[in-house]
């Protein structure tokens, strides 16, 4: 089997953690009948240093010539004042739009060897298991009219009926196969768009009578994260909360630097570490590839249908983390922190020696 997949590697520690996930296909391909054509492509700061714009034709068109996408990170101080449209960042809701990613799943799972990296106690974290599930191509993000003048900035949040079932039945489906409970998040008490979300979800609930649905506000759903987060397994909302709420959820769990994510559409798929592009460690060997190389663990499973892969890759970071090894970004007060390549190698070993076993 031939997979194709466009490697952005995008800005500060992206090229390297993007690297680091990259062995770890190479191992797979190793081990399975399986080949990855990797192709890469310019986007973000370096891009714009590049081409003039964060987002050039050929990686749009080389992104929906392949089967999955592997993104690293965009941004940075460097393009803080570019106007809004060529900043960095710009570049990734271009992606998000043109490649139709409208469901960005957020895993917020703590491993019980990072339970004490975590500002919550122990107690609060453990068991902790729940995805963040955020419509991504609508919201105030894309709403129109948009503008800001010397007196003024506006933006519009709007939902259409099947940007929001579309997301809702993705939600279902997901929690037919954990345990189907899905909270959706909304401020229906203030806003009308929010009013009309919850209206879309209870409708589409009909056809999925065996999930338990519960409707919560983001103020409360963020309060709630924090004081209780056992108490979730699959959060539904909007573009504009589900960036808050993944990023408290993010934050709980030890590290942004631990977490992967996956934006999906009918067509194509991308993967990305949740953190930035952190660079004030840019190339010093010091990033943490865990989010990468889990990211490219959910590409296997959701692009191309190999969990067991999946799987190993899962426990391969796990034994590593219970083998004491930390990146920086994780590492406690008496911990020796061991560099990006050192936590990539100690993964690979790992992962090997699990396809071994």
């Amino acid at each position: 089997m031939d997979l194709n997949i466009a490697v952005l590697p995008g800005d500060g520690i992206g090229p390297e953690v993007c690297k680091s996930a990259i062995k770890v296909l190479n191992l797979v391909e190793q081990k399975l009948n399986v080949k990855f054509n990797f192709k890469y492509y310019d986007i973000g700061g370096n891009c714009y240093d590049k081409n003039g714009s964060p987002l050039t034709e050929e990686t749009l068109r080389g992104c929906m010539e392949s089967d999955a996408v592997l993104l690293g990170a965009v941004g940075g101080p460097k393009w803080e004042d570019l106007p809004h449209h060529l900043k960095p960042e710009a570049a990734l809701l271009k992606l998000r739009e043109s490649l139709e990613l409208y469901t960005n799943i957020r895993p917020a799972k703590v491993y019980k060897s990072m339970l004490n990296s975590s500002s919550l106690k122990k107690e609060v974290l453990e068991g902790t298991d729940f995805i963040v599930l955020r419509e991504l191509t609508g919201g105030i993000y894309f709403g129109k009219p948009r503008g800001i003048d010397d007196e003024k900035g506006w933006n519009t949040m709007i939902y259409k009926d099947f940007e929001v079932e579309r997301i809702t039945r993705k939600a279902f489906e997901m929690a037919l196969k954990r345990k189907q409970v899905v909270t959706s998040v909304d401020k229906a008490n203030v806003l009308e768009v929010s009013q009309f979300w919850r209206q879309i979800v209870n409708k589409v609930h009909k056809d999925y009578p065996s999930i338990k649905l519960s409707h919560m506000y983001v103020d409360n759903a963020a309060m709630q994260i924090v004081r209780n987060p056992k108490q979730f397994d699959i959060i539904l909302t909007s573009n504009l909360f589900g960036d808050i709420l993944s990023d408290i959820a993010g934050m709980i769990t030890g590290s942004l630097g631990m977490l992967p994510s996956a934006s999906l559409g009918k067509k194509y798929a991308l993967y990305e570490p949740v953190h930035g592009s952190a660079p004030d460690i840019s190339g010093k060997n010091l990033a943490n590839p865990i989010a990468a190389i889990s990211s490219v663990a959910m590409m296997l499973d959701l692009s191309f249908g190999m969990t067991k892969a999946a799987e190993i890759i899962e426990l391969g970071i796990e034994r590593t983390l219970n083998s004491g090894l930390r990146t920086i970004d994780i590492a406690g007060e008496n911990d020796k922190s061991v560099s990006t390549e050192v936590m990539t190698e100690s993964i690979l070993k790992n992962i090997e020696e699990i396809f071994n076993e």
